[in-house]
């Protein structure tokens, strides 16, 4: 039986892919690789979306041009994102994305509303890239009215609530 079972081994590791094959312990370890990226991801965009929240510049109404005063808001998120690429970095994370998306409220037409949200993301986008972050990592996305966060939408401040924009980040 223990000559069998000899036989066996060194056959296995006579048959070519048999012997590299992955052992429970790196599958163990490639598992705890992809749930390590998670919590690194669902970290970073928690921190993303409250800086996005905080830091909401206005545009004037039905256009893409920002309203005065919005500044330090864009400082802010800059050094969200500097922070955030310096947690993905040290996690060793390569190839995401930033995403600015913007969306607006239900009113109005929905294919007016979704171009006018990919425009207000973009005005977004070049400004945080005139601070310095590098334009291959972020990306513009327009949502429209597609994610009300306030529904339904149909007072001013529910309205004004749906009109944002919001970064994540893509792994």
């Amino acid at each position: 039986m223990k000559m069998k079972a000899l036989f066996i081994a060194l056959s296995l590791l006579a048959v070519p892919g048999a012997a590299s094959a992955q052992s429970p312990f790196d599958q163990l370890k490639k598992g705890a690789g992809e749930a390590g990226k998670a919590a690194v991801e669902k970290r970073v965009n928690a921190k993303l979306m409250d800086e996005s929240r905080k830091n909401q510049c206005s545009f004037k109404s039905g256009t893409d041009v920002l309203e005065a005063g919005c500044d330090q808001k864009l400082k802010n998120l800059t050094n969200a994102l500097v922070e955030a690429k310096k947690q993905l970095d040290g996690a060793g994370l390569k190839n995401y994305k930033f995403e600015v998306s913007g969306h607006t409220d239900s009113s109005g037409d929905a294919a007016k509303n979704k171009a006018l949200s990919e425009k207000r993301a973009e005005v977004i986008v070049k400004e945080l890239v005139a601070r310095g972050v590098p334009r291959g990592e972020i990306l513009a996305v327009g949502r429209g009215s597609e994610q009300l966060v306030a529904k339904p939408d149909n007072t001013p401040a529910k309205k004004a609530k749906n009109r944002r924009y919001e970064i994540q980040v893509r792994l």
